[in-house]
């Protein structure tokens, strides 16, 4: 939690965008992943040095490297800076804190450890991370309040740094990252990061995770403290209804269950005392108060029950809020984007219409003035001018987006979401304005001219997707732009790059920065093929070229003894030798 927040805060130009710092995109409908490596059929032995600037040997795996960024280059770095340059000899000393219940996990004895330990939680941890070295002191006094207290459970720790193999197998794209290992199943922990918070939750997962309630003095104490609670009323706090509901609440990290048989403290929870037992309702201090469980009483049904009725019914959007809405289980979200004085108009509206779309859309109000998440919104989904305006979005699958015409009102809010279910709407696209000129080596793409150079059939075309903060994009720039150049005489291919944060066409869904995709030539219905390579280098974008492309050329390479270029020859991706094109 503690790293998606500080993506959220540094922020959403690229939320949506999933936390990778890989060259790919996603298979869909519109983009298929073909894997390209720099292990292409050509001379290894051939030099192309001089596409690339000379950089120092790298004998370190990117874990160990301090500069690693655990988020990839999804958020702006640019507040990291001074950590980034910190020389940790000049800092004190940190102060001795005593881990001796926290066990130490490597490669050697990791997998025995797991499978003889029936639950244990685990953190994946860099020395260098700040974040890593706030949690120490809080997970350490967790470990040993668990251990002390007698619970069944250990807490464990992987220096990623150097267990480089644990990292990859468990996909570790960030510090810390904490999974929880029970009985063979795994869960990743995205609580708070405080002793409480751990200590709470593994009580939780580890012991009986739903709480008796005999008396009202007790339950009229829990409904003024809950923000939200399940609660059942049973004919016994033990026995076959009782494990149903147990196992459920263990499924649930952000809603307390609580049990009981007394119908006056059913009263207090305002549960039906003459509804047939086992009754369950689930509470909340929102406009929408009270949910009734009217499901076959199975830890499934009431999981799905607590996870469609536990958020309000129009959220908020803060950067507390914002996991859920782009990183819960519903993809389909719909906005409204107001000013602060006419939301208090217009969110009774919005939540008029969400009442029927319950578990099938997400509703969410943006304030549009607001700094810190209300501009970033606003940008990131090109909403133009300071008028309130409905937006529907499609979330990680596609990210299309689709603005509502007309008057907000409850009925026009609901025919447009019941159009964007069903898929009857246009969709929108952000574009800059097509630039005057555009007789660079390596060609300027928007939205508006993506068509006419990206999906041109006589031109094989390579395009980088980029974005201006990524350092990623940065460090490519100078190679691209060199390859570019030596290929700008290639009347066959066009080097091509598009701003991804204030560009967008169908063809070109990215889940990264930089993403890379070639449009082979006669191909304007097909899929792009996507680089997928560890090194993004001028010289492996030339390999994978020389791979793919429908017309071969000539590319010189300067000679290092000012003698003649040399030439060297491609083929085209279907192995003829002739050569159209030449520098």
């Amino acid at each position: 939690m503690a790293a998606l927040k500080t993506l959220l805060l540094l922020l959403l130009p690229l939320l949506v965008l999933a936390t990778t710092v890989s060259i790919v995109a996603t298979a869909n409908d519109t983009t298929k992943t073909v894997t390209t490596s720099t292990a292409v059929d050509i001379d290894d032995d051939e030099d192309l040095s001089f596409l690339d600037e000379p950089k120092a040997p790298k004998d370190y795996p990117d874990y160990a490297d301090p500069n690693y960024r655990p988020q990839g280059d999804d958020i702006d770095y640019k507040s990291f800076e001074d950590f980034q340059q910190w020389d940790e000899s000049k800092a004190p000393p940190a102060p001795v804190i005593k881990e001796k219940d926290v066990v130490v996990l490597n490669k050697t004895n990791f997998d025995e450890f797991i499978s003889n330990t029936k639950n244990i939680m685990v953190q994946f941890y860099a020395p260098w991370c700040g974040y890593c070295k706030k949690l120490v002191p809080e997970y350490a006094a967790a470990a040993t309040e668990l251990k002390e207290g007698g619970f069944d459970v250990v807490l464990a720790k992987v220096d990623a740094t150097q267990e480089t193999e644990l990292a990859d197998k468990y996909k570790v794209d960030g510090f810390p990252a904490l999974f929880f290992f029970t009985d063979g199943a795994i869960k990743s922990y995205e609580g708070d990061r405080t002793r409480d918070a751990i200590v709470s939750w593994l009580k939780k997962k580890t012991g009986h995770a739903v709480y008796n309630v005999t008396s009202t003095e007790e339950a009229e104490d829990i409904f003024l403290a809950e923000t939200k609670l399940v609660v059942a009323y049973v004919d016994s706090l033990t026995g076959s209804d009782s494990e149903v509901l147990d196992a459920a609440a263990k499924q649930e990290d952000d809603v307390n269950f609580y049990q009981t048989t007394s119908s006056d403290v059913a009263k207090v929870f305002q549960i039906d005392t003459d509804a047939k037992r086992p009754a369950v309702v689930l509470l909340k201090k929102e406009i929408e108060k009270l949910s009734k469980f009217d499901g076959d009483f199975s830890k499934s049904a009431i999981v799905d029950f607590v996870s469609s009725n536990k958020h309000p019914l129009v959220i908020t959007f803060t950067m507390e809020s914002a996991s859920f809405v782009f990183e819960g289980p519903i993809q389909n979200q719909l906005f409204l984007f107001a000013p602060a004085k006419q939301s208090e108009k217009l969110i009774p509206t919005l939540v008029e219409a969400a009442k029927a779309f319950k578990g099938k859309i997400i509703f969410s109000y943006v304030q549009m003035e607001n700094k810190d998440y209300g501009k970033p919104m606003i940008d990131f989904f090109g909403v133009d001018g300071d008028a309130p305006r409905v937006l529907a979005y499609t979330g990680h699958a596609d990210r299309r987006k689709f603005f509502m015409e007309g008057d907000i009102t409850s009925d026009n809010i609901k025919s447009f979401a019941e159009d964007f279910l069903a898929d009857k709407l246009r969709p929108f696209y952000k574009s800059d304005l097509i630039p005057e000129t555009n007789e660079g080596d390596v060609k300027i793409v928007v939205g508006k001219n993506f068509e006419e150079i990206v999906l041109d059939e006589s031109k094989d075309v390579l395009l980088e997707i980029y974005a201006p903060w990524c350092s990623h994009c940065q460090a490519l720039e100078p190679s691209y732009s060199r390859l570019a150049k030596h290929l700008r005489g290639v009347e066959s291919l066009v080097v091509a790059k598009m701003d991804g944060t204030k560009n967008e066409h169908p063809k070109a869904l990215v889940q990264g920065f930089p993403t890379i995709l070639f449009f082979p030539a006669g191909n304007e219905s097909s899929d792009p093929i996507i680089f997928d390579s560890d090194s993004v280098t001028g010289a492996a974008l030339y390999k994978f070229l020389k791979k793919h492309v429908t017309t071969p050329f000539k590319i010189e390479k300067p000679s290092s003894e000012g003698g003649e270029p040399v030439t060297i020859e491609t083929e085209a991706a279907n192995g003829s030798p002739d050569v159209k094109d030449e520098l």
